[in-house]
């Protein structure tokens, strides 16, 4: 059983930054692929960043590619998004997630976070 925490969402103007992060409690962290969905109002659910256990594989939509970036820090049981040049469009609900799949790019959640809201004014 995993259990995960989301902070660090906010509101910031277009072309800002933010830093979200997940804390997940447990001591198999490490066992797990984590990532990051999103969901806008009125949109599905979309699947935007992962990262293997090791952080050797790592998947990135091309919505966010080039522009968000995902580290993991195991020792923390943490795992962080930094988010760059935002534009309004990234406005959603933030959600972390632990999983597994064989490559970050085929990820299946498991367990999931409460979510964080991340606002991006034009």
């Amino acid at each position: 059983q995993v259990q995960l925490v989301e902070s660090g969402g906010g509101l910031v103007q277009a072309g800002g930054s933010l830093r979200l992060s997940c804390a997940a409690s447990g001591r198999t962290f490490t066992r797990y692929t984590m990532g990051w969905f999103r969901q806008a109002p009125g949109k599905e659910r979309e699947f935007i960043v992962a990262i293997s256990w090791s952080g050797g594989s790592t998947y990135y939509a091309d919505s966010v590619k080039g522009r968000f970036t995902i580290s993991r820090d195991n020792a923390k049981n943490t795992v962080y998004l930094q988010l760059n040049s935002l534009k309004p469009e990234d406005t959603a609900v933030y959600y972390c997630a632990a999983g597994g799949g064989m490559t970050a790019a085929t990820m299946t959640a498991v367990y999931w976070g409460q979510g964080t809201q991340v606002t991006v004014s034009s």
